[in-house]
This record gives C-alpha cells, sequence and structure tokens, in this order.
C-alpha cells in the first residue's frame, strides 16, 4: 500500500506567496523575517523495465528557508537561506539506456553522489535593488534573484491573473519551483513599472539546483530577456498582452548534446549552443449573464546555432476556458487546449528542429513531469472545483503523442549542474503515440498559516512507451503536502 512506504518528514521552505496567503512577518529592528515549511513524501510507480530495477519507490522532499528583508530609503535587501535534505532516495531507479531514469528520485540520487540521504544549506536569494525614476517606477535589482517569465506585471483581473501564474508563468525561464531545490539566477534585472504596463531586461546565469541540493555555484551558461507587457481592456473584456525575446548561450563544450543525431555524431560536435526565442502571448476574459470565459494564445519561434546546426524551431499553445454563472456552490472552471512544440524529423541533416525549452518550470504543464513541450503534441482538458474558499479540487486529462516519430521523446528542464546537460531523450522506435494521462489533486487552506495538499495521477503509457518498457506500460505518481508559514 502506498501509506505503508510513506516516511513522513517536515521541512521548511521559502517559495512565492500571495499577498492574501503571506502571514504578517516577524521583525528585528528594520528587518522583516519570515519563514515557510513545505514537506512532502512522494511515492513513484514508473514504467517498469526489462530487469531488476527500482521503478517502485517512495522517498521524503524537504526545504529550509529562512528570509530576512529590509527596506531603507531608495533601496531595498533580501537575503534567503535554504536548506534542502532528501530521504530515503531509491537505489536502483536508474536502469541503462533506453530505459533512463525511473521518475524523480533517480534524478535526486545520481545528482548527489548516490547517497539515499543528502542535505545542504546554500543562499537561495542574496540581492540589492534600487528604486528611482519618477515616482521610482523604475528598479535595478543585483544579485541572487528569482525570476518566472510572464510574470512580470499583476493584472487586476482575477482570472487573467490565475492563468498567467498557472498557464504563462516559466514555460521557458523559471526557479522550477516544483522540485525540493529549484533554481535561481544571478544577475542584473531592470524594471520599469507604469499602472498598466511592464518592461522588463534580464541577464544571469542560473545557478545550481533543481536536483542537486549544493546550489551555491554557477552552471556555464548564460542567458538574456527582454519583456514588454501591456495590461488593457476593461469591464466585461479584460486583457493581457506580453513580447518578449531570449538569446541564450550554453558555452559548455564538454557536454554531450542531447538530440536525435547518431552518437558519433553529437561527440563531435562541441560547439556552441545560442538560441534565440521570439514570442508573444495574450490572455482575453469576456465576462456574461452566462459566465466568464477566457481565451489564452502563446507563441514562440527560435533562430540561431544548435552547435554544427541551425537552429530552426516554434512551439505554441492555444486555451480556451468558461466558468458558468449556474452551480455557485462549486464555483466550475473548465478549460481545454493544445499545446505543440516543433520535433526534428531529419537526423543528419543540417538543421536543428527540435524546440528548445530552455530553462523552465515543466511540472507546472505536466503534473506528472514525464513529458515536456519537446516534440510534443498534447491535446489536455482540466476541470477545478471550487467548493469552499479554502478547497480547490483540480483534475486534468492529457493525450499525448511525439510531433515527430524521427525524434526523441524528450524529460527535463534545462542545466542544473555542469556535467549535465538538463534535458534526457529517448528513441521512439518509429512510434508518436506516448501515452494518456489522468490526474486529481486537492489543496485545503486551513489557515493563512497552513496548507495541506494531496495529488494522485495515473499514465497510461502507449506505443513510444511500449517499446521501451515492455514489463510494464502504466505509471502512477503521487504525493502529500504540508506548507506552514510563519
Amino acid at each position: 500500500m502506498l501509506s505503508s512506504r510513506f516516511v513522513f518528514v517536515f521541512g521548511l521552505i521559502a517559495v512565492p506567496l500571495t499577498a492574501q496567503s503571506v502571514p504578517d512577518a516577524i521583525q528585528f529592528g528594520d528587518v522583516n523575517f519570515s519563514a515557510t515549511l513545505r514537506s512532502r513524501v512522494y511515492d513513484w510507480n514508473w514504467f517498469q523495465p526489462a530487469g531488476n530495477y527500482q521503478n517502485q519507490y517512495a522517498y521524503s522532499g524537504n526545504l529550509l528557508g529562512l528570509n530576512f528583508a529590509e527596506t531603507s530609503g531608495s533601496f531595498d535587501f533580501d537575503q534567503e537561506l535554504a536548506v534542502t535534505f532528501m530521504l530515503g532516495l531509491p537505489t536502483k531507479a536508474t536502469a541503462p539506456s533506453p530505459a533512463g531514469g525511473l521518475g524523480l528520485g533517480s534524478n535526486y540520487y545520481s545528482a548527489n553522489g548516490n547517497k539515499r540521504n543528502t542535505a545542504m544549506a546554500f543562499p537561495k536569494q542574496l540581492w540589492a535593488r534600487y528604486h528611482f525614476g519618477d515616482n521610482l517606477t523604475q528598479t535595478l535589482q543585483a544579485g541572487r534573484i528569482e525570476f518566472n517569465d510572464g510574470t512580470e506585471l499583476a493584472s487586476k483581473d482575477q482570472t487573467i491573473a490565475k492563468l498567467k501564474n498557472d498557464r504563462v508563468s516559466a514555460r521557458l525561464i523559471g526557479t522550477f519551483a516544483f522540485t525540493d531545490v529549484q533554481r535561481s539566477f544571478d544577475g542584473l534585472h531592470y524594471s520599469w513599472d507604469e499602472p498598466t504596463s511592464n518592461f522588463t531586461v534580464l541577464t544571469a546565469t542560473p545557478t545550481r539546483g533543481v536536483f542537486q541540493t549544493d546550489g551555491w555555484g554557477w552552471n556555464r551558461v548564460g542567458f538574456g530577456y527582454a519583456g514588454y507587457t501591456k495590461d488593457w481592456g476593461h469591464g466585461a473584456h479584460a486583457a493581457d498582452t506580453r513580447f518578449f525575446v531570449i538569446d541564450y548561450d550554453d558555452f559548455r563544450s564538454d557536454v554531450l548534446k542531447t538530440d536525435n543525431r547518431p552518437l558519433a555524431v553529437r561527440k563531435g560536435d562541441t560547439e556552441n549552443i545560442n538560441i534565440q526565442a521570439w514570442g508573444a502571448d495574450s490572455i482575453h476574459t469576456f465576462t456574461t449573464t452566462a459566465g466568464t470565459f477566457d481565451a489564452l494564445g502563446w507563441g514562440v519561434g527560435e533562430t540561431g546555432k544548435w552547435g554544427t546546426q541551425t537552429q530552426r524551431a516554434w512551439a505554441y499553445d492555444v486555451e480556451a476556458g468558461f466558468q458558468p454563472s449556474i452551480l455557485p456552490a462549486l464555483k466550475p472552471w473548465i478549460r481545454a487546449g493544445y499545446t505543440v512544440g516543433s520535433g526534428d524529423s531529419n537526423p543528419n541533416g543540417n538543421t536543428h528542429s527540435t524546440f528548445f525549452q530552455i530553462l523552465p518550470t515543466p511540472r507546472q504543464y505536466a503534473r506528472i513531469p514525464f513529458f515536456n513541450m519537446m516534440n510534443t503534441e498534447d491535446a489536455f482538458g482540466s476541470l477545478m472545483l471550487r467548493p469552499h474558499s479554502k478547497v480547490t479540487v483540480s483534475s486534468e486529462a492529457h493525450s499525448l503523442r511525439l510531433t515527430d516519430r524521427n525524434d526523441l521523446w524528450y524529460t527535463g528542464g534545462g542545466v542544473y549542474q555542469p556535467w549535465s546537460f538538463g534535458f534526457t531523450g529517448r528513441s521512439a522506435n518509429g512510434a508518436r503515440s506516448l501515452a494518456d494521462m489522468y490526474d486529481t489533486s486537492i489543496e485545503y487552506r486551513a489557515s493563512r498559516h497552513a496548507t495541506f495538499t494531496a495529488y494522485f495521477g495515473y499514465m497510461q503509457g502507449l506505443a513510444v512507451i511500449k517499446t521501451i518498457y515492455p514489463a510494464g506500460r502504466d505509471g502512477t505518481f503521487s504525493y502529500l503536502e504540508v506548507l506552514v508559514r510563519i
């Protein structure tokens, strides 16, 4: 049984919180102190490979965060210490290729020197920010910061704000907040805020972390981001639109690239990855007597160089939703969408056509994190019920297949340590159908200080997975979470 394998451990973690959920900070003179507590116990039942490997296991993931913030005149300062500790990681959850890692427990174990229990303290945030310009509308922030693309401007419309956070944020650059280590960025962040618009420029390098508990150092990767967001419309029609560009450079000549070329060719390619991503997104809400409708579009094109190849790739996402006026006791929200990331049809060509997701938070869009947007077509539907102000029930169904059968099935969320590429790929063996996925989560916000979450998801593997995992192509992923804020 699931519960018999759980070992429940409490830990603290500093995570982004909305203004409504943050308890009053503790004052030490001019310094505001706050902390949060998040502890999870996970249960994986990954697809089953041939041989004696752990595709079923449980472990505990925890983070300790202590935050000290201060404002002095035109300056803000923030220092956040994080301690992450993993307990009971699986020792045999990595199989030979093509099966590879059997769930995220394998990632944590291999990223931390094959240790079952591991812990480390590191600075999660350490920055100073200066406010200037007319009415202090401009800021310049320097140091170790957090950043999720798509969240530069807060919307006053509740539906748009929710969609920005859940369906736009961190698709390409994010803190990977679901993991028990997360990532930060060391760099400079300029922001110009007006009441209904924002212009942002960020240049940074991602820190180590995500799966590696040592979050001190850097990765030999850099990027620049510029984005302009406009909140427009009012009354019955509200809208939020963003235009952005990203320049990403991975100059690790000694790290093997993950793509569909033959191994010998990839070993001989030591050139940089330098990609420019050009994109936009727009969210619209329409309020009627029947309820609130929403529509969302997100798209990006990529140019540049993938080592010795030319990068030409793309991705898009279209979604729509409806919050009917009926059933006010449940406050239902029904949504559906279709997401596509381009794939590469020619392993021997001079063009790399696989969409590269850069540094995302993939679990936000793949609640069982066994896929991302790279070479993937995802048709999905979701239902959210809010029967009480403290309770949210969310369910999703996904139909997944690969965009191109000649490319790989990709997983991962970007670089997290200097010697690992950050994305893995498995051969599709000429198939396209990947899996059907169904899940449900229940969140109970007991108070401003405590939130409890339970999650369960089921994966029904199809043709691609059947060829790689002959002993069992179905799987599950679940966890229990306690989050306490002080």
